[in-house]
């Protein structure tokens, strides 16, 4: 059973911009946190950016002052602006939820792609 959906990767130039969103079943009970992983091929997974209910961010030093995370709790949302974009970027993001019964979910995963 799909709970999380991620949607807006896609393909562009170094130096563009992409908006990721990660929108929650309501199946899900009230998070507390959302988060954003990436995945390049032959490497671990990475932590890109989380946020608290409260509106707490934190991000990885390979995206500050590039990315953007935001939410929408009412709707168990959350997005990614993700600018000035280069080809390390690329890899295919994931979508975390954090339940406030300590259940974690994972999306299916969305691809972005930065070409030179």
């Amino acid at each position: 059973q799909v709970q999380l959906v991620e949607s807006g990767g896609g393909l562009v130039q170094a130096g563009g911009s992409l908006k990721l969103s990660c929108a929650a079943s309501r199946n899900i009970a009230s998070v507390k946190a959302m988060a954003w992983y990436r995945q390049a091929p032959g490497k671990q997974r990475q932590f890109v950016a989380v946020i608290t209910s409260g509106g707490t961010a934190t991000y990885a030093d390979s995206v500050k002052a590039r990315f953007t995370i935001s939410s929408d709790n009412a709707k168990k949302t959350v997005y990614l602006q993700m600018n000035s974009l280069k080809p390390e970027d690329t890899a295919i993001y994931y979508c975390n939820a954090e339940a406030y019964d300590n259940r974690l979910y994972w999306g299916q995963g969305t691809q972005v792609t930065v070409s030179s």
